[in-house]
């Protein structure tokens, strides 16, 4: 083991040695001449979704690209990049992404292969905005993957949670840059959001609503509009009876707000409002645990009320939860496949089992509304109940034993779902 720890500290990997190949061909080589092998993105997975008991490989050094093609408005990208470099070129060039996670510091090939997500209505995972892939097969062999082409190879590696391939380029739709504002909102009761989350969560480009279920009260809620020429925004003074601020806050209660994007109406370019966190400050790492339960839209209101049924148990462990809703879409892995969600995120204090005593609680309680818990974080799903949750799980499994029969880029992450087939 190389004793390796990932972002927060939280999973050890049990890979005998991370390698970081400068080019193509290195990592080409590690492939072919490896019995157990997986990419590694920015660690900040907190399942062992990435972990591996043979090499694993960060992309990190490899040639750092962003090439747009104007006419088909796509950005082929070096997946070991993360989304805040990527998206400064971006900008530079004239061009935009969909969409953005909270932070900016995650690679692009991990947050795609794991189906991360930002937050609207209308946007759909990042992992949706990949129209075309270049991947290392398990032979060590370049194949190029496209949309409407590949078939189920393409929607296999789409999220392909690293078991079907490295992906080393991925080309992302892009769009015309556009500038963002965002404004923060203080103290919007639960039963206010139960009655009105359809307008809360379709009132900007973006809402975040945040709490720490010490009350029945969302302590902060995020707005990011997109700001369209010649059309000034007009922020509400008080929005659904939450109060707004000009000044800048930070989601947990008492953390300084230095870290977070620029808040109170300023308008600016998108990569630098859309995450809620400044691509120029490094996240601390450590202290920290996070588990997602991803529903059906129309079960916002719903859940939200038999969460805070259960907050005794959740609050002494927290230290924010997070609300955002997300477009439905067809990436197999997705926890948005096929249906408009609303995700449910905790933060919680680095203390695994007083973590999972409180998500075995939770899990208890969401269990009539079909949940499917985000791949990278921590929860108590069984290999049956993830085949239950996600529709397109078992032909996930297919198509990855026909593309690596050998089992070279399996883990036992992997291999536990095998189980509940």
């Amino acid at each position: 083991m190389t004793g390796e720890l990932n972002w927060a500290g939280n999973v050890q990997y049990g890979a005998s040695h991370v390698i970081y190949p400068r080019s193509l061909e290195e990592l080409q080589d590690a492939v072919a001449t490896s019995e157990l092998i997986r990419p590694l993105g920015s660690r900040h997975s907190f399942s062992t979704v990435a972990d591996s008991e043979g090499i694993l490989v960060s992309l990190a050094n490899l040639p750092k690209t962003v090439e747009v093609d104007a006419t088909a408005q796509t950005a082929r990208v070096a997946a070991g990049m993360t989304y805040g470099e990527v998206a400064i070129e971006l900008h530079r060039q004239g061009w935009a992404l969909h969409n953005l996670a909270s932070l900016g510091h995650i690679a692009v090939g991990g947050a795609c292969a794991t189906a991360t997500h930002g937050s609207g209505d209308r946007n759909k995972c990042l992992s949706a905005a990949v129209r075309a892939m270049s991947v290392v097969d398990s032979q060590g062999e370049m194949a190029d993957v496209e949309a409407n082409v590949d078939g189920d190879r393409f929607a296999a590696t789409q999220a392909g949670l690293g078991g079907v391939g490295f992906v080393v380029t991925a080309s992302l739709a892009v769009e015309p840059t556009y500038d963002v504002a965002q404004r923060v909102y203080l103290n919007l009761p639960f039963a206010t959001f139960a009655a009105n989350y359809e307008e809360i969560l379709s009132s900007a480009y973006s809402v975040s609503l945040f709490t720490d279920y010490r009350a029945t009260r969302f302590t902060q809620v995020w707005r990011k509009q997109r700001v369209l020429l010649g059309e000034p925004l007009a922020w509400p003074a008080v929005f659904f009876g939450a109060e707004g601020v000009d000044d800048s806050v930070h989601p947990v209660p008492g953390m300084s707000p230095d870290a977070t994007t620029r808040q109170g109406g300023a308008v600016g370019p998108w990569h630098e409002r859309l995450p809620h966190f400044r691509l120029d400050h490094t996240p601390s790492s450590g202290e920290e645990i996070q588990s997602e339960y991803l529903v059906a839209r129309e079960h916002a209101a719903a859940v939200l009320e038999a969460l805070a049924a259960i907050a005794p148990a959740i609050a002494p462990v927290l230290l924010v939860s997070e609300v955002r809703s997300i477009a439905a879409d067809d990436v197999w892995l997705s926890p948005a496949f096929g249906r408009d969600t609303v995700a449910f995120h905790f933060t919680w204090r680095r203390d695994p089992p007083a973590v999972l005593e409180a998500l075995a609680e939770i899990e208890r309680q969401i269990r009539p509304y079909d949940a499917r818990p985000h791949w990278g974080k921590v929860h108590r799903f069984s290999p049956e109940q993830l085949f239950q949750a996600y529709p397109r799980l078992a032909a996930y499994q297919d198509e990855r034993r026909r593309l690596d029969p050998s089992g070279v880029f399996s883990n036992a992450f992997l291999d536990s779902l095998a189980r509940g087939q």
